[in-house]
């Protein structure tokens, strides 16, 4: 939800007082014009503010747990599930940990010491909001999000499929799986790990936890999905180019 330009107004002005909008806009990297359309509009993005936020040393959660509609985020942070550290690990560092356990256990050596692990690549990625809303999922977590907000199921699961999630919607949708809420706030890159509270190496710690057997079937899970995306990709390529060449 945007945040009320007078709210903004106000909170800036506590921040950075003797800035003018041009100091703002140069050391936060927000475009003067983006800013001027949003303030006219009366509705500012809550990612100016994270910008904003991160130019003047600001936590952003901090920062929006300032205005109304964001207060549920005041206070300690609560800690992500196993799982939602999980989905946040890119499907190539998964096939990654997968073939680095297969050398290792090939090699022989101190069954009891893991490789070597390669670094994560950062969050999120391709898939990351989905597979969030997959790792908090109980069966009815979509059903519950469109009834306390509104939205369509069908755009709901648009927003999804497009590794999308409005800061609005993943605050929702954790509140109604119960789980922390800066999860989807992360997995939209909306924040980072570190300013959500996540403790360093949370997600190399939650795949190391993971037996050799839920890291093989977690990594074909994610190669059949993606897998399903590139034939349809291929297939909508496919109709397109018939399209074009009927039409020549």
């Amino acid at each position: 939800m945007p945040l009320p330009a007078k709210a903004f107004q106000r909170w800036l002005h506590g921040i950075a007082p003797q800035a003018s909008t041009a100091d703002i806009c140069r050391i936060s990297g927000v475009k003067r014009t983006t800013l001027a359309q949003q303030l006219v509009r009366g509705k500012v993005a809550e990612s100016t503010v994270v910008s904003i936020s991160r130019a003047f040393n600001i936590n952003p959660v901090a920062a929006l747990a300032t205005f109304a509609s964001y207060s549920e985020l005041a206070g300690s942070p609560v800690l992500p599930t196993a799982a939602e550290l999980v989905s946040q690990i890119a499907t190539m560092d998964l096939l990654s940990a997968v073939i680095a356990r297969s050398a290792g256990a090939a090699g022989g050596g101190d069954a009891d010491r893991p490789p070597p692990a390669p670094p994560l690549t950062p969050a999120p990625h391709a898939t990351s909001v989905k597979n969030w809303v997959d790792a908090i999922d109980d069966g009815e977590l979509r059903h519950r999000v469109s009834a306390a907000t509104g939205i369509a199921p069908q755009n709901y699961s648009a927003q999804l499929t497009a590794n999308r999630l409005t800061p609005e919607l993943a605050i929702a949708t954790s509140r109604a799986a119960g789980v922390g809420l800066t999860g989807g706030l992360v997995a939209t890159g909306m924040i980072t790990e570190s300013e959500a509270g996540w403790p360093p190496g949370a997600r190399q710690a939650a795949l190391d936890a993971l037996s050799d057997g839920e890291l093989a079937a977690l990594a074909g899970e994610r190669l059949q999905a993606l897998g399903k995306t590139l034939r349809r990709q291929e297939q909508d390529h496919q109709q397109t180019k018939t399209i074009w060449e009927n039409l020549g």
